[in-house]
Protein backbone atom coordinates (compact mmCIF):
# COMPACT_ATOMS: atom_id res chain seq x y z
CA UNK A 1 0.00 0.00 0.00
CA UNK A 2 2.62 2.59 0.56
CA UNK A 3 4.66 2.13 -2.28
CA UNK A 4 1.21 2.81 -4.44
CA UNK A 5 1.44 5.69 -1.76
CA UNK A 6 4.72 6.40 -2.76
CA UNK A 7 4.30 6.40 -6.31
CA UNK A 8 0.95 8.48 -7.14
CA UNK A 9 2.57 11.42 -6.83
CA UNK A 10 4.90 10.17 -9.29
CA UNK A 11 2.32 9.33 -11.78
CA UNK A 12 0.28 12.21 -11.42
CA UNK A 13 3.11 14.40 -13.08
CA UNK A 14 3.33 11.76 -15.39
CA UNK A 15 -0.46 11.95 -16.51
CA UNK A 16 -0.03 16.18 -16.36
CA UNK A 17 3.00 15.90 -18.58
CA UNK A 18 0.92 13.61 -21.26
CA UNK A 19 -2.48 15.64 -21.29
CA UNK A 20 -0.14 18.95 -21.44
CA UNK A 21 1.85 17.10 -24.74
CA UNK A 22 -1.65 16.29 -25.92
CA UNK A 23 -2.73 19.28 -25.81
CA UNK A 24 -0.28 20.92 -27.90
CA UNK A 25 -0.06 18.33 -30.58
CA UNK A 26 -3.84 18.87 -30.67
CA UNK A 27 -2.38 22.53 -31.55
CA UNK A 28 -0.35 21.43 -34.03
CA UNK A 29 -2.43 19.64 -36.05
CA UNK A 30 -5.04 22.36 -36.19
CA UNK A 31 -2.08 24.58 -37.35
CA UNK A 32 -1.06 21.71 -40.01
CA UNK A 33 -4.69 21.99 -40.85
CA UNK A 34 -4.90 25.63 -41.70
CA UNK A 35 -6.46 26.30 -38.52
CA UNK A 36 -4.61 27.82 -36.03
CA UNK A 37 -6.45 29.95 -33.18
CA UNK A 38 -4.22 32.14 -32.70
CA UNK A 39 -4.64 33.66 -36.12
CA UNK A 40 -8.11 34.95 -35.17
CA UNK A 41 -7.88 38.66 -34.48
CA UNK A 42 -12.05 39.26 -33.11
CA UNK A 43 -15.16 37.94 -32.62
CA UNK A 44 -18.63 39.44 -32.68
CA UNK A 45 -19.64 38.62 -29.23
CA UNK A 46 -23.72 39.88 -29.13
CA UNK A 47 -24.62 38.76 -25.80
CA UNK A 48 -23.32 37.62 -22.31
CA UNK A 49 -24.25 34.71 -20.36
CA UNK A 50 -26.41 36.45 -17.70
CA UNK A 51 -27.91 38.47 -20.40
CA UNK A 52 -29.36 35.80 -22.02
CA UNK A 53 -31.13 34.16 -19.32
CA UNK A 54 -32.01 37.73 -17.71
CA UNK A 55 -34.08 38.38 -21.06
CA UNK A 56 -35.36 34.69 -22.12
CA UNK A 57 -38.37 36.05 -22.94
CA UNK A 58 -37.13 38.04 -25.54
CA UNK A 59 -34.19 36.76 -27.04
CA UNK A 60 -36.17 32.73 -27.41
CA UNK A 61 -35.69 31.81 -30.95
CA UNK A 62 -33.02 34.47 -31.83
CA UNK A 63 -29.74 33.87 -33.18
CA UNK A 64 -27.03 35.00 -30.71
CA UNK A 65 -22.79 34.91 -30.31
CA UNK A 66 -21.93 34.11 -27.21
CA UNK A 67 -17.84 33.74 -26.51
CA UNK A 68 -15.54 32.58 -23.77
CA UNK A 69 -13.78 29.58 -21.81
CA UNK A 70 -15.38 25.81 -22.05
CA UNK A 71 -15.20 24.99 -18.27
CA UNK A 72 -17.45 21.69 -19.35
CA UNK A 73 -17.90 19.43 -22.05
CA UNK A 74 -19.99 15.61 -22.39
CA UNK A 75 -19.75 14.33 -25.58
CA UNK A 76 -22.90 11.78 -26.56
CA UNK A 77 -21.94 10.27 -30.58
CA UNK A 78 -23.73 12.82 -32.64
CA UNK A 79 -24.48 15.91 -29.99
CA UNK A 80 -22.68 17.41 -27.12
CA UNK A 81 -23.07 19.73 -24.24
CA UNK A 82 -21.06 22.32 -23.05
CA UNK A 83 -20.55 24.75 -21.04
CA UNK A 84 -18.86 28.39 -21.54
CA UNK A 85 -17.96 31.02 -19.35
CA UNK A 86 -17.74 34.71 -19.41
CA UNK A 87 -17.74 37.55 -17.49
CA UNK A 88 -21.37 36.93 -16.15
CA UNK A 89 -21.33 33.48 -15.16
CA UNK A 90 -21.85 30.14 -17.31
CA UNK A 91 -24.17 29.25 -20.11
CA UNK A 92 -25.36 25.88 -21.49
CA UNK A 93 -24.86 25.27 -25.28
CA UNK A 94 -26.13 22.51 -27.58
CA UNK A 95 -23.40 21.06 -30.11
CA UNK A 96 -25.01 18.82 -32.45
CA UNK A 97 -23.09 17.14 -35.66
CA UNK A 98 -26.15 17.53 -37.84
CA UNK A 99 -26.54 21.67 -36.96
CA UNK A 100 -22.76 22.95 -37.52
CA UNK A 101 -21.58 19.84 -39.59
CA UNK A 102 -19.79 16.88 -39.66
CA UNK A 103 -15.98 18.16 -40.10
CA UNK A 104 -16.14 20.98 -37.52
CA UNK A 105 -17.89 18.97 -35.24
CA UNK A 106 -14.95 16.59 -35.21
CA UNK A 107 -13.07 19.52 -34.50
CA UNK A 108 -15.50 20.43 -31.39
CA UNK A 109 -14.81 16.84 -29.88
CA UNK A 110 -11.29 17.63 -29.73
CA UNK A 111 -11.57 20.91 -27.87
CA UNK A 112 -10.66 20.85 -24.19
CA UNK A 113 -12.04 22.46 -21.08
CA UNK A 114 -10.24 25.45 -20.65
CA UNK A 115 -10.47 26.31 -24.42
CA UNK A 116 -11.56 29.67 -26.12
CA UNK A 117 -14.71 29.48 -28.21
CA UNK A 118 -17.24 31.55 -29.70
CA UNK A 119 -20.66 29.47 -30.52
CA UNK A 120 -23.42 31.52 -32.90
CA UNK A 121 -26.80 29.67 -32.25
CA UNK A 122 -30.35 30.03 -31.59
CA UNK A 123 -31.69 30.42 -27.92
CA UNK A 124 -33.47 28.24 -26.46
CA UNK A 125 -34.73 26.14 -22.95
CA UNK A 126 -33.71 22.29 -22.98
CA UNK A 127 -36.02 19.60 -21.69
CA UNK A 128 -34.81 20.18 -17.99
CA UNK A 129 -35.61 24.02 -18.01
CA UNK A 130 -32.24 25.41 -18.81
CA UNK A 131 -31.41 28.42 -21.10
CA UNK A 132 -29.16 26.97 -23.90
CA UNK A 133 -27.78 28.13 -27.33
CA UNK A 134 -28.28 25.47 -30.27
CA UNK A 135 -24.80 26.08 -31.99
CA UNK A 136 -25.26 26.93 -35.89
CA UNK A 137 -21.22 27.83 -35.90
CA UNK A 138 -18.41 26.88 -33.25
CA UNK A 139 -15.05 29.08 -33.62
CA UNK A 140 -12.27 27.79 -31.86
CA UNK A 141 -10.72 31.64 -30.33
CA UNK A 142 -7.87 30.42 -28.28
CA UNK A 143 -6.05 26.94 -27.42
CA UNK A 144 -5.69 26.64 -23.50
CA UNK A 145 -2.29 24.79 -23.66
CA UNK A 146 -2.66 24.12 -19.69
CA UNK A 147 -4.88 22.65 -17.26
CA UNK A 148 -7.16 24.41 -14.93
CA UNK A 149 -7.61 23.13 -11.46
CA UNK A 150 -9.74 20.50 -11.05
CA UNK A 151 -13.81 21.83 -11.25
CA UNK A 152 -15.54 20.39 -8.56
CA UNK A 153 -13.11 21.94 -5.50
CA UNK A 154 -12.04 25.00 -7.69
CA UNK A 155 -8.62 26.81 -6.73
CA UNK A 156 -8.41 26.76 -3.16
CA UNK A 157 -4.31 27.11 -2.55
CA UNK A 158 -4.24 30.88 -1.11
CA UNK A 159 -0.92 31.21 -2.04
CA UNK A 160 -1.12 30.07 -6.02
CA UNK A 161 -4.64 32.30 -5.80
CA UNK A 162 -2.95 35.57 -5.79
CA UNK A 163 0.42 34.49 -7.72
CA UNK A 164 -1.91 33.46 -10.12
CA UNK A 165 -4.79 35.50 -10.38
CA UNK A 166 -5.73 34.95 -13.72
CA UNK A 167 -6.68 31.44 -12.38
CA UNK A 168 -8.29 32.45 -9.73
CA UNK A 169 -10.60 34.64 -11.68
CA UNK A 170 -11.48 31.32 -13.91
CA UNK A 171 -12.59 29.16 -11.20
CA UNK A 172 -13.88 31.66 -8.84
CA UNK A 173 -16.78 32.96 -9.83
CA UNK A 174 -17.25 35.28 -6.38
CA UNK A 175 -13.62 36.66 -6.84
CA UNK A 176 -14.63 37.78 -10.46
CA UNK A 177 -17.90 39.17 -8.63
CA UNK A 178 -15.40 41.03 -5.65
CA UNK A 179 -13.19 42.96 -8.72
CA UNK A 180 -16.20 43.86 -10.94
CA UNK A 181 -18.06 45.36 -7.28
CA UNK A 182 -14.65 47.26 -6.64
CA UNK A 183 -14.35 48.78 -10.09
CA UNK A 184 -17.89 49.77 -9.38
CA UNK A 185 -17.05 51.01 -5.89
CA UNK A 186 -14.26 53.41 -7.51
CA UNK A 187 -17.09 54.40 -10.37
CA UNK A 188 -19.47 55.44 -7.86
CA UNK A 189 -17.02 57.56 -5.48
CA UNK A 190 -15.91 59.54 -8.46
CA UNK A 191 -19.83 59.88 -9.72
CA UNK A 192 -20.55 61.02 -6.21
CA UNK A 193 -17.52 63.38 -6.05
CA UNK A 194 -18.35 64.83 -9.62
CA UNK A 195 -21.45 65.98 -8.09
CA UNK A 196 -20.28 67.53 -5.22
CA UNK A 197 -18.25 69.82 -7.70
CA UNK A 198 -14.58 68.23 -7.26
CA UNK A 199 -12.03 68.32 -9.76
CA UNK A 200 -10.01 64.35 -10.33
CA UNK A 201 -6.27 65.54 -11.07
CA UNK A 202 -3.30 63.79 -11.02
CA UNK A 203 0.34 64.72 -9.00
CA UNK A 204 3.87 62.79 -9.25
CA UNK A 205 4.68 59.43 -7.87
CA UNK A 206 8.32 59.90 -8.27
CA UNK A 207 9.38 62.78 -5.55
CA UNK A 208 12.59 64.20 -4.09
CA UNK A 209 10.28 64.75 -0.42
CA UNK A 210 8.08 61.72 0.19
CA UNK A 211 5.76 63.50 3.09
CA UNK A 212 2.24 64.11 4.05
CA UNK A 213 2.24 60.51 6.18
CA UNK A 214 3.94 58.71 8.87
CA UNK A 215 5.34 55.79 6.56
CA UNK A 216 9.05 55.07 5.01
CA UNK A 217 9.62 55.16 1.95
CA UNK A 218 11.05 53.33 -1.13
CA UNK A 219 13.74 54.69 -2.50
CA UNK A 220 15.27 54.64 -6.65
CA UNK A 221 17.90 56.18 -8.86
CA UNK A 222 16.63 58.83 -11.17
CA UNK A 223 19.54 57.96 -13.96
CA UNK A 224 18.70 60.93 -16.19
CA UNK A 225 18.95 63.37 -13.81
CA UNK A 226 21.89 61.02 -11.33
CA UNK A 227 19.13 62.21 -8.76
CA UNK A 228 17.63 59.61 -5.94
CA UNK A 229 14.26 59.80 -5.49
CA UNK A 230 11.46 58.43 -3.51
CA UNK A 231 8.33 56.75 -4.22
CA UNK A 232 5.61 58.56 -3.23
CA UNK A 233 4.00 57.76 0.54
CA UNK A 234 0.93 60.35 0.51
CA UNK A 235 -0.86 62.89 -2.19
CA UNK A 236 -1.14 65.30 0.38
CA UNK A 237 1.64 68.22 0.48
CA UNK A 238 0.79 68.20 -3.72
CA UNK A 239 -2.89 68.76 -3.40
CA UNK A 240 -2.31 71.02 -1.46
CA UNK A 241 -0.08 72.84 -3.45
CA UNK A 242 -3.44 73.14 -5.85
CA UNK A 243 -5.41 74.80 -3.23
CA UNK A 244 -3.20 77.59 -2.76
CA UNK A 245 -3.39 78.09 -6.54
CA UNK A 246 -6.89 78.46 -6.57
CA UNK A 247 -8.30 74.83 -7.21
CA UNK A 248 -10.73 74.54 -4.29
CA UNK A 249 -12.11 71.09 -4.29
CA UNK A 250 -9.73 68.44 -5.59
CA UNK A 251 -9.19 64.46 -5.31
CA UNK A 252 -6.86 62.20 -6.75
CA UNK A 253 -7.19 58.30 -6.67
CA UNK A 254 -3.78 56.36 -7.22
CA UNK A 255 -1.39 54.10 -5.89
CA UNK A 256 1.04 54.85 -3.31
CA UNK A 257 4.08 53.14 -1.70
CA UNK A 258 5.10 52.29 1.47
CA UNK A 259 8.43 50.10 2.53
CA UNK A 260 6.51 48.05 5.48
CA UNK A 261 5.23 44.73 6.08
CA UNK A 262 2.59 42.58 4.52
CA UNK A 263 -0.39 41.24 6.64
CA UNK A 264 -3.87 41.49 6.56
CA UNK A 265 -4.51 45.27 6.34
CA UNK A 266 -1.45 46.25 4.42
CA UNK A 267 0.18 46.26 1.33
CA UNK A 268 3.55 48.02 0.37
CA UNK A 269 1.87 49.35 -2.66
CA UNK A 270 -2.07 50.27 -2.61
CA UNK A 271 -4.93 52.41 -3.73
CA UNK A 272 -4.99 56.07 -1.91
CA UNK A 273 -7.78 58.51 -2.36
CA UNK A 274 -7.24 62.25 -1.33
CA UNK A 275 -9.56 65.12 -1.05
CA UNK A 276 -9.01 68.45 -0.14
CA UNK A 277 -12.20 71.31 0.05
CA UNK A 278 -10.90 75.34 0.37
CA UNK A 279 -13.22 77.00 3.15
CA UNK A 280 -14.19 73.98 5.32
CA UNK A 281 -13.37 72.29 8.39
CA UNK A 282 -12.87 69.25 9.86
CA UNK A 283 -16.67 68.64 10.05
CA UNK A 284 -17.48 69.44 6.60
CA UNK A 285 -15.02 66.25 5.64
CA UNK A 286 -17.10 64.33 8.60
CA UNK A 287 -20.39 65.11 6.52
CA UNK A 288 -18.76 64.42 3.12
CA UNK A 289 -17.30 61.09 4.43
CA UNK A 290 -21.17 59.72 6.23
CA UNK A 291 -22.86 61.31 3.13
CA UNK A 292 -20.51 59.28 0.50
CA UNK A 293 -19.81 55.86 2.54
CA UNK A 294 -23.66 55.89 2.56
CA UNK A 295 -24.04 56.62 -1.20
CA UNK A 296 -21.68 54.18 -2.78
CA UNK A 297 -23.02 51.18 -0.60
CA UNK A 298 -26.51 52.24 -1.45
CA UNK A 299 -25.13 52.35 -5.44
CA UNK A 300 -23.26 49.53 -5.56
CA UNK A 301 -24.67 47.24 -2.40
CA UNK A 302 -28.28 47.97 -2.96
CA UNK A 303 -28.44 48.60 1.11
CA UNK A 304 -26.38 50.40 3.76
CA UNK A 305 -26.86 47.17 5.85
CA UNK A 306 -23.44 45.54 4.75
CA UNK A 307 -22.48 41.95 6.26
CA UNK A 308 -19.10 42.14 7.16
CA UNK A 309 -17.75 38.52 8.61
CA UNK A 310 -20.69 37.71 11.88
CA UNK A 311 -21.47 41.22 11.83
CA UNK A 312 -23.66 43.57 10.43
CA UNK A 313 -22.43 47.32 9.36
CA UNK A 314 -25.27 49.91 9.48
CA UNK A 315 -24.49 52.75 7.29
CA UNK A 316 -27.49 54.14 7.33
CA UNK A 317 -27.81 55.42 10.20
CA UNK A 318 -25.29 58.53 12.10
CA UNK A 319 -22.02 57.65 12.32
CA UNK A 320 -21.13 57.99 16.51
CA UNK A 321 -18.61 60.71 16.86
CA UNK A 322 -15.87 60.36 20.13
CA UNK A 323 -12.92 62.31 21.24
CA UNK A 324 -10.16 60.21 21.12
CA UNK A 325 -9.47 61.12 25.02
CA UNK A 326 -13.16 60.46 25.54
CA UNK A 327 -12.87 57.21 23.57
CA UNK A 328 -10.07 55.80 26.01
CA UNK A 329 -11.79 57.00 29.33
CA UNK A 330 -15.21 54.84 27.53
CA UNK A 331 -12.82 51.41 27.27
CA UNK A 332 -10.40 52.08 30.10
CA UNK A 333 -11.96 54.49 32.75
CA UNK A 334 -8.54 56.51 32.29
CA UNK A 335 -9.16 59.94 31.74
CA UNK A 336 -6.22 62.30 30.20
CA UNK A 337 -7.81 65.16 30.68
CA UNK A 338 -6.73 64.39 34.09
CA UNK A 339 -2.98 63.79 33.12
CA UNK A 340 -1.25 66.29 32.57
CA UNK A 341 2.54 66.01 32.13
CA UNK A 342 4.44 63.31 29.83
CA UNK A 343 5.88 61.59 33.45
CA UNK A 344 2.40 61.12 34.39
CA UNK A 345 1.35 59.75 31.26
CA UNK A 346 4.43 57.36 31.19
CA UNK A 347 3.56 55.97 34.32
CA UNK A 348 0.35 54.94 33.76
CA UNK A 349 1.95 53.70 31.10
CA UNK A 350 3.91 51.83 33.03
CA UNK A 351 0.91 50.96 35.03
CA UNK A 352 -1.00 49.49 32.61
CA UNK A 353 1.69 47.62 30.61
CA UNK A 354 1.65 50.17 27.64
CA UNK A 355 5.34 50.28 25.85
CA UNK A 356 6.63 53.13 25.04
CA UNK A 357 9.69 54.68 23.81
CA UNK A 358 12.02 57.45 25.52
CA UNK A 359 11.83 59.94 23.15
CA UNK A 360 7.47 59.70 23.73
CA UNK A 361 5.81 62.07 25.04
CA UNK A 362 1.89 62.52 26.59
CA UNK A 363 0.14 62.53 22.85
CA UNK A 364 2.40 59.90 22.28
CA UNK A 365 1.27 57.68 24.79
CA UNK A 366 -2.63 58.90 24.35
CA UNK A 367 -2.09 57.16 21.08
CA UNK A 368 -0.59 53.90 22.09
CA UNK A 369 -2.88 53.93 24.85
CA UNK A 370 -5.98 54.31 22.21
CA UNK A 371 -4.46 51.34 19.71
CA UNK A 372 -4.01 49.38 22.82
CA UNK A 373 -7.29 49.20 24.36
CA UNK A 374 -9.94 50.98 21.65
CA UNK A 375 -9.88 50.23 18.26
CA UNK A 376 -10.58 46.54 18.33
CA UNK A 377 -14.25 47.89 20.21
CA UNK A 378 -15.01 49.93 16.89
CA UNK A 379 -16.71 47.85 14.87
CA UNK A 380 -19.68 49.88 13.80
CA UNK A 381 -18.60 53.13 12.38
CA UNK A 382 -17.02 55.88 14.40
CA UNK A 383 -15.23 59.09 14.05
CA UNK A 384 -12.47 59.73 16.19
CA UNK A 385 -11.55 63.16 16.54
CA UNK A 386 -9.21 65.20 18.39
CA UNK A 387 -6.22 63.70 18.39
CA UNK A 388 -2.59 64.83 20.32
CA UNK A 389 -0.99 67.49 18.09
CA UNK A 390 2.46 65.20 18.31
CA UNK A 391 1.23 62.95 15.68
CA UNK A 392 -0.77 64.93 13.40
CA UNK A 393 2.34 67.14 11.68
CA UNK A 394 0.06 68.70 9.12
CA UNK A 395 -3.20 69.30 11.06
CA UNK A 396 -4.86 72.85 12.68
CA UNK A 397 -4.69 72.84 16.35
CA UNK A 398 -7.78 73.26 18.08
CA UNK A 399 -8.06 77.07 19.28
CA UNK A 400 -9.50 76.83 22.74
CA UNK A 401 -7.44 73.42 23.07
CA UNK A 402 -3.83 74.07 21.44
CA UNK A 403 -2.54 70.52 22.33
CA UNK A 404 -4.82 68.47 20.69
CA UNK A 405 -5.66 68.77 16.58
CA UNK A 406 -9.01 69.06 14.66
CA UNK A 407 -8.78 66.01 13.18
CA UNK A 408 -10.58 62.51 12.56
CA UNK A 409 -10.49 59.20 11.86
CA UNK A 410 -12.99 56.77 10.86
CA UNK A 411 -13.12 53.40 12.30
CA UNK A 412 -15.55 50.19 11.04
CA UNK A 413 -14.48 46.59 11.67
CA UNK A 414 -11.90 48.03 14.34
CA UNK A 415 -10.30 49.34 10.75
CA UNK A 416 -9.12 53.37 10.41
CA UNK A 417 -10.92 53.83 6.89
CA UNK A 418 -9.69 57.15 6.83
CA UNK A 419 -7.89 60.16 8.31
CA UNK A 420 -9.14 63.77 7.82
CA UNK A 421 -7.75 66.97 9.07
CA UNK A 422 -8.76 70.64 9.20
CA UNK A 423 -5.68 71.69 7.47
CA UNK A 424 -2.39 73.45 9.14
CA UNK A 425 -2.10 76.50 6.68
CA UNK A 426 0.05 78.34 9.23
CA UNK A 427 3.32 78.34 7.79
CA UNK A 428 5.50 79.57 10.48
CA UNK A 429 3.55 76.69 12.92
CA UNK A 430 4.21 74.36 9.95
CA UNK A 431 8.09 74.58 10.14
CA UNK A 432 8.02 74.11 13.54
CA UNK A 433 6.02 70.99 13.00
CA UNK A 434 8.61 69.88 10.31
CA UNK A 435 11.42 71.14 12.81
CA UNK A 436 9.98 68.58 15.41
CA UNK A 437 9.48 65.79 12.78
CA UNK A 438 13.20 66.29 11.91
CA UNK A 439 14.27 66.12 15.75
CA UNK A 440 12.19 62.58 15.85
CA UNK A 441 13.80 61.16 12.71
CA UNK A 442 17.10 62.19 13.98
CA UNK A 443 16.36 60.34 16.92
CA UNK A 444 15.13 56.96 15.48
CA UNK A 445 12.13 57.40 14.16
CA UNK A 446 11.98 56.57 10.76
CA UNK A 447 8.55 57.39 9.17
CA UNK A 448 8.89 60.97 10.16
CA UNK A 449 8.78 63.86 7.87
CA UNK A 450 11.42 65.96 7.08
CA UNK A 451 10.82 69.43 5.52
CA UNK A 452 9.60 70.16 2.07
CA UNK A 453 10.81 74.01 1.42
CA UNK A 454 8.65 73.87 -1.87
CA UNK A 455 5.78 73.38 0.37
CA UNK A 456 6.73 75.76 2.42
CA UNK A 457 7.04 78.39 0.11
CA UNK A 458 3.43 77.45 -1.02
CA UNK A 459 1.93 77.98 2.52
CA UNK A 460 3.70 81.12 2.74
CA UNK A 461 2.25 82.58 -0.48
CA UNK A 462 -1.05 81.18 1.44
CA UNK A 463 -3.79 78.60 1.40
CA UNK A 464 -7.68 79.28 2.91
CA UNK A 465 -9.07 76.70 5.49
CA UNK A 466 -9.23 73.99 4.15
CA UNK A 467 -10.18 70.47 4.96
CA UNK A 468 -8.73 67.20 3.48
CA UNK A 469 -9.42 63.63 3.87
CA UNK A 470 -7.49 60.31 2.85
CA UNK A 471 -9.49 57.30 2.44
CA UNK A 472 -7.85 53.69 1.72
CA UNK A 473 -10.18 52.25 -1.15
CA UNK A 474 -8.56 48.93 -0.56
CA UNK A 475 -10.45 48.89 2.67
CA UNK A 476 -13.40 50.10 1.65
CA UNK A 477 -13.61 47.88 -1.01
CA UNK A 478 -12.97 45.02 1.85
CA UNK A 479 -16.06 46.42 3.78
CA UNK A 480 -18.42 46.32 0.92
CA UNK A 481 -17.70 43.31 -0.79
CA UNK A 482 -16.93 41.26 2.58
CA UNK A 483 -13.24 40.58 2.33
CA UNK A 484 -11.51 39.62 5.52
CA UNK A 485 -7.81 40.37 3.52
CA UNK A 486 -6.20 43.06 1.40
CA UNK A 487 -4.90 40.76 -0.72
CA UNK A 488 -8.64 39.70 -1.63
CA UNK A 489 -9.58 42.93 -2.84
CA UNK A 490 -6.09 43.59 -4.73
CA UNK A 491 -5.85 41.67 -8.33
CA UNK A 492 -1.63 41.39 -8.24
CA UNK A 493 -0.88 41.73 -4.19
CA UNK A 494 2.63 41.72 -3.66
CA UNK A 495 4.03 38.27 -2.96
CA UNK A 496 7.85 37.10 -1.94
CA UNK A 497 9.58 35.79 -4.88
CA UNK A 498 9.85 31.92 -5.82
CA UNK A 499 13.28 32.15 -5.77
CA UNK A 500 13.81 33.50 -1.88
Amino acid sequence: MSEVQNNKPQNQEQDLNQILKARREKLANLQAAGKDPFVITKYDQTHHSQEIKDNFEALEGQTVSIAGRIMFKRVMGKASFCNVQDLQGNIQSYVARDSIGEEAYADFKKYDVGDLVGIKGEVFKTKTGETSVHAAEVTLLSKSLQVLPEKYHGLTNTDIRYRQRYTDLIMNQDVRDTFVKRSQIISSIRRYLDGQGFLEVETPMLVSNAGGAAARPFETHYNALDEDVKLRISLELYLKRLIVGGMEKVYEIGRVFRNEGLDTRHNPEFTLMELYQAYTDYYGMMDLTENMFRHVAQEVCGTTLIPYGDVEIDLGKPFERLTMIDAIKKYTGIDFNEIKTTEEAKAIADEKEVHYEDRHTRGDIINLFFEEFVEEHLIQPTFIMDHPVEISPLTKRKPDQPELVERFELFITAREMCNAYSELNDPIDQRERFKAQEAALAAGDEEANTTDEDFMNALEIGMPPTGGIGYGIDRLVMLLTNSPAIRDVLLFPTMKSLDK
